[in-house]
């Protein structure tokens, strides 16, 4: 699924994750980053698998599906679809437990993606956009949390 791709700044400053971030410090993650592609129907994240990788979306969609009911009667339920600029995985890289939901592309997608352990070897390196990053994902999941509060909020009783 990896393929070699020429990434550019203008590309990560699309990602909130990589907001306020300079072009020297993306010179610093750069290495790190994996580009990678799916095609549609495939399964990029399965729920309760582990993960350890945050993905951007640079091209494409994706369905987030939640196991819901049990037995026979288990299904799943779409919660959200997303597109370029959006990001998915966030959630693994904080609180390191198994993936919350499964995640399918809905048409090719291609995405950009980085690992709790390439996040670890920036810290080492500058603390500053670690830092930066960190505050980011913590946006990015505060964001998220709004939304299914709305979503929440407005469901039917």
């Amino acid at each position: 699924m990896d393929a070699p791709h020429a990434l550019e700044f203008g590309q990560l400053k699309r990602c909130s994750l990589f907001g306020g971030v300079t072009a020297d410090a993306f010179e610093l993650i750069r290495p790190f980053i994996r580009f990678m592609h799916f095609d549609a129907g495939t399964c990029i994240i399965n729920e309760g698998d582990v993960n350890d990788r945050i993905y951007f979306i640079e091209s494409g969609a994706v369905e987030i599906l939640k196991v819901v009911g049990n037995g026979a009667t288990a299904g799943r339920r779409r919660l959200m679809a997303l597109g370029p600029g959006d990001t998915f995985g966030e959630m693994e890289l904080i609180d390191i437990q198994p993936c919350a939901a499964t995640v399918r592309a809905l048409e090719r997608t291609e995405t950009l993606s980085l690992s709790n352990r390439d996040l670890y070897k920036v810290s080492k390196v500058d603390m500053k956009t670690y830092a930066l990053l960190v505050m980011n994902l913590a946006r990015e999941i505060s964001r998220r949390l709004r939304l299914a509060n709305d979503m929440i909020a407005h469901m039917p009783r």
